[in-house]
């Protein structure tokens, strides 16, 4: 029997880096940088305030208190956007708003209210009633942020919100991001039905292919295939044709691996020197299947219980997708917390316990399970109120109330 580690390192060094492409930065949300970005640009681009105000030399004001104002003439005004660069002599400031260029002859900003009259002082003149902290204050220096040459976003980041606002940032207008791996989902089971069917004595509703399908997405593959079979190998060699077919670099399906009399995908591919079938030393989610297809695709057999599929997917295929596509980090952040309640442990497999993440008390997150079992592989309804697992050794002793666990964040 293999344990968690030992699969997934067989797993990984299976998997290489899909080919990269340069896009456009409006269409690379979500992809994964193959090349570093490095901006052309300084970032400020020029030195600018960092607060509505009037753009000063310290010196003019340096001694300025409410019983010792200083009275500055207003030589100019000074919008985010404008080009002018106003000269200012002793005694002149020019008005000046939060992001606009700061005037060459200026070296400090003075805030509206830090002035006797604020926003309603005229162009004409203005009265300083408090000191800046020091020369430079309320400035945003060039390059204060990054200067030209500098790496903003390094190869193997994934392109969220932030990263694509700081790419834009520093002028980025394409990026060399992975291609997305195209995934096919395949459910089987004489069992399943589509959803909103009819069910009938010993049917069930077909889950298991919406479960991978979401989280094939949100590792930021795309599906090419999704469909679901009987357990019957003719129309299961027949989906991976059509998978093939559809370009899939991973194949993932959800039951026929375990020891059952009916276990359509090791009845189909058990013979195939390239796909092993193995026990993993974990609960849920102990037999597995990996290997590759004739044409490469990767191929993940994945038992058929909805928890196991989660766990599974999580543990192994996730991994997979994000090496695909080059990413830096694979892994979920995890924390070490007190359980709120307790629950069973098995003798000699890793165990993942679908949990809720009890954030009401700021200073003392806690852990719940959405089972009382702790995984109870067939709970599908329950995975809808988790938010992270748990994570126990093998040999630990049962888990009690207070007892710190390994928790794996998911959201």
């Amino acid at each position: 029997m293999r344990t968690v580690a030992e699969h997934r390192a067989h797993v990984l060094g299976a998997v290489r880096r899909l080919p990269a492409d340069e896009v456009p930065l409006t269409i690379a949300a979500g992809r994964t940088l193959a090349a570093d970005v490095v901006t052309a640009l300084d970032l400020p681009l020029w030195d600018n305030a960092a607060m509505d105000g009037f753009a000063v030399r310290f010196a003019d004001v340096r001694a300025a208190s409410p019983d010792a104002p200083v009275s500055l003439r207003v030589v100019a005004d000074v919008p985010a956007g404008s080009e002018a660069d106003p000269p200012l002599r002793d005694g002149e400031a020019a008005r000046i708003m939060t992001g606009a260029p700061l005037p060459t002859a200026a070296d400090t900003v003075v805030p509206f209210e830090a002035t006797r009259t604020g926003l309603a002082d005229s162009l004409s003149a203005t009265t300083v009633v408090a000191a800046p902290r020091a020369l430079g204050a309320h400035v945003r220096r060039r390059a204060d942020d990054i200067a030209v040459g500098d790496v903003v976003l390094p190869a193997g980041a994934r392109l969220g919100a932030w990263q694509m606002g700081a790419a834009a940032a520093a002028g980025a207008s394409t990026v060399r991001v992975t291609r997305a791996p195209r995934v096919a989902v395949v459910s089987t089971g004489d069992e399943l039905r589509p959803l909103g069917s009819a069910l009938r004595r010993g049917q069930i509703p077909e889950s298991n292919a919406t479960l991978l399908a979401t989280l094939v997405t949100e590792a930021d593959a795309d599906i090419v295939l999704r469909e679901s079979v009987g357990d019957e190998a003719g129309a299961f060699f027949a989906v991976l044709d059509r998978a093939r077919a559809a370009g899939a670099d991973v194949v993932v399906t959800s039951g026929g691996v375990s020891a059952g009399a009916f276990e359509v995908v090791k009845i189909a591919l058990g013979g195939e020197d390239s796909v092993r079938f193995v026990s993993v030393a974990m609960q849920p989610g102990r037999p597995q299947a990996f290997g590759a297809l004739p044409g490469g695709a990767l191929f993940f057999g994945l038992p058929g219980n909805p928890v196991g599929v989660a766990v599974s997917f999580e543990l192994f295929v996730r991994p997979a997708l994000l090496r695909l596509q080059g990413r830096a980090d694979l892994d979920r952040p995890v924390l070490r917390l007190p359980a709120a309640s307790g629950w069973r442990t098995p003798p000699a497999r890793r165990q993942y316990v679908p949990v809720r993440v009890i954030r009401d008390d700021p200073g003392r997150w806690t852990v719940s399970t959405v089972v009382a079992e702790g995984s109870g592989a067939h709970r599908a309804g329950a995975l809808g109120r988790a938010d992270a697992y748990a994570v126990v050794e093998p040999g630990s002793p049962d888990i009690g109330p207070g007892d710190l666990v390994d928790v794996m964040l998911l959201s």
